[in-house]
């Protein structure tokens, strides 16, 4: 088999595509989340704390003696920041796994239909019964 057939029969897999989507939105999911948390989020608790932009709190490790040159720093701002960004994600992936998991949790305890036996089934039935009442006197 060429390597182009593999590949297409590879790619043509539902799974695979499912997976593409997922990463994909979950990409754009995360841009949001960012977006979120850097634009609407942390503003407001930078200035009940005093108007700090968390993006400019640093940890300068030493002073450069060129101007050219910025010191170099421990960015910590945008660590509490980014970690601001996992909570949120992690949270919007645990409350849609619980959804997930109640949906199937009623699907499963759904009770089956109950159902309604064929007129040969009855008709058998009856021949049954019949035949347990018939063999029933015979014994007596």
């Amino acid at each position: 088999m060429s390597l182009f057939k593999e590949f297409k029969e590879f790619v043509s897999r539902g799974n695979v595509v499912d997976l593409a989507v997922g990463v994909i939105m979950g990409a754009a999911f995360g841009k949001i989340v960012s977006s979120l948390v850097a634009d609407v989020v942390m503003p407001p608790i930078g200035l009940v704390m005093g108007r700090v932009n968390f993006t400019d709190l640093k940890l300068a490790l030493g002073h450069s003696s060129d101007p050219a040159r910025p010191p170099v720093t421990i960015n910590y701002g945008t660590f509490l920041q980014t970690t601001l960004d996992f909570v949120i994600i992690a949270l919007a992936v645990f409350l849609m796994v619980q959804a997930i998991n109640r949906l199937k949790r009623k699907q499963a305890a759904a009770p089956a239909p109950e159902r309604i036996p064929t007129p040969e089934e009855k008709l058998l039935t009856e021949i049954r019964d019949l035949l347990k009442a018939g063999s029933g006197h015979d014994k007596g």
